[in-house]
């Protein structure tokens, strides 16, 4: 999306694209099993600040961190 004002904004329930955002503002620097070893506290406060993302801290839950990094496991295998 990088910085696009006309992009939809982005939800807890919106893994996927969480997912593809992370995986580009971070490229290769996380591969698989650092992915999976990221803390939950950390994966919070990087989604929290993604361009567009329209969730609260509040409205997260272990669910969607979970799912969220299972997406960004995919994303990084998708572009492998």
């Amino acid at each position: 999306m990088k910085d696009n004002k006309f992009a939809l904004p982005i939800h807890w329930n919106d893994h996927e694209d969480i997912a593809m955002e992370l995986y580009e503002k971070f490229g290769n620097s996380f591969d698989e099993s650092k992915i999976y070893r990221i803390r939950f506290t950390d994966l919070l406060e990087w989604v929290l600040t993604l361009p567009n993302f329209a969730g609260t801290r509040e409205q997260s839950n272990e669910g969607h961190l979970e799912q969220i990094q299972s997406a960004w496991v995919y994303e990084w295998r998708d572009n492998q």
